[in-house]
């Protein structure tokens, strides 16, 4: 790889004023750490060279006002070339450009362009149109700068669409992201709430089992044992002749209150001895030996014993 100092010395000796002439010196890289070490050279001539590119530290040149690239087999510009905010005059003539960087719309101080014999891209080899004379060259650089900055704007206007759209998209992600999480909290909501509401349902079932087994024992408590032969206690037989039975004592009842009087005194008094008392006291001796004779009374004699 051929460089400057090989054939031509040392940059310093070809520096003429603020030219620096790099021609001809059968170069294919430039040599950017010289360059940048000459800040006096603003003119820099690299045509008739071998070059096919331009590195990116070459962007930073920028103390460049004029210069030659013309008759290369450069095939594209650093994207930052528009860094060479100073660089007034370009020749471009015969590479193989089809574009130029969107950057180029900053070189506003450019007055000079010649961009012939390159495989432009048509709109732009219309753009540009011929550099034949120093006012076709001046409008070239008019016309091509207006032309990038148009492209740069275009661009940037797509660039912020990109980005409004990224936004939006952005915003629906979010939007669903905030829907699908507001849906599993309500179903983490309503699962706890079934949770909760089995677990309630359960423990009633429970209390309620609880009070069901401590009635159990009181129910049996209040039950009659059972004889040791398992069978049932034997109920008390049923009341026979109940309604006999009232009658007979509302006749006692009546017959005692009626006859007491005459029975007390009869018995008690000095008139027993009258033939009417001697004939009460008769009666009623009979009538209590009858009665203690009949089945029914002795029945209810004995029952109210019993009670």
């Amino acid at each position: 790889m051929t460089k400057a100092g090989s054939k031509g010395g040392n940059l310093r000796d070809k520096l003429d004023g603020n030219e620096l002439d790099l021609s001809l010196s059968d170069l294919n890289e430039v040599p950017v750490k010289e360059l940048a070490a000459l800040p006096k050279a603003t003119i820099l001539d690299l045509s008739c060279n071998k070059l096919t590119t331009l590195p990116s530290d070459f962007c930073g040149l920028t103390h460049l006002v004029k210069l030659d690239l013309s008759k290369n087999k450069l095939q594209q510009l650093p994207a930052d070339f528009g860094r060479l905010v100073n660089l007034q005059h370009l020749d471009l003539l015969n590479n193989r450009l089809v574009t130029l960087p969107v950057s180029f719309a900053q070189l506003k101080n450019l007055k000079w362009l010649d961009l012939k014999d390159n495989p432009l891209d048509p709109v732009l080899a219309k753009v540009a149109g011929d550099c034949l004379d120093e006012k076709q060259c001046k409008q070239c650089a008019n016309k091509v700068l207006q032309h990038m900055k148009a492209v740069q704007a275009d661009q940037e206007r797509e660039r912020q669409r990109r980005l409004e759209v990224e936004r939006e998209a952005e915003k629906k992600r979010e939007a669903k992201q905030r829907a699908k999480e507001a849906q599993e909290r309500e179903l983490r909501k309503r699962e706890k709430a079934e949770e909760k509401e089995r677990r309630r349902k359960e423990y009633d079932a429970l209390k309620a089992a609880k009070r069901e087994q401590e009635k159990k024992p009181k129910k049996e408590a209040n039950q009659a044992p059972k004889s040791k032969s398992g069978s049932r206690p034997r109920k008390p037989p049923p009341r026979k002749h109940t309604r006999s039975w009232a009658v007979l004592k509302l006749l006692l009842l009546l017959l005692l209150f009626g006859v007491a009087g005459g029975l007390v005194a009869c018995r008690v008094t000095e008139l027993q001895q009258q033939p009417l008392c001697t004939s009460v006291n008769t009666i009623y001796d009979n009538a209590v030996q009858g009665l203690r004779r009949h089945e029914i009374l002795q029945w209810v004699l004995q029952t109210d014993s019993q009670q």
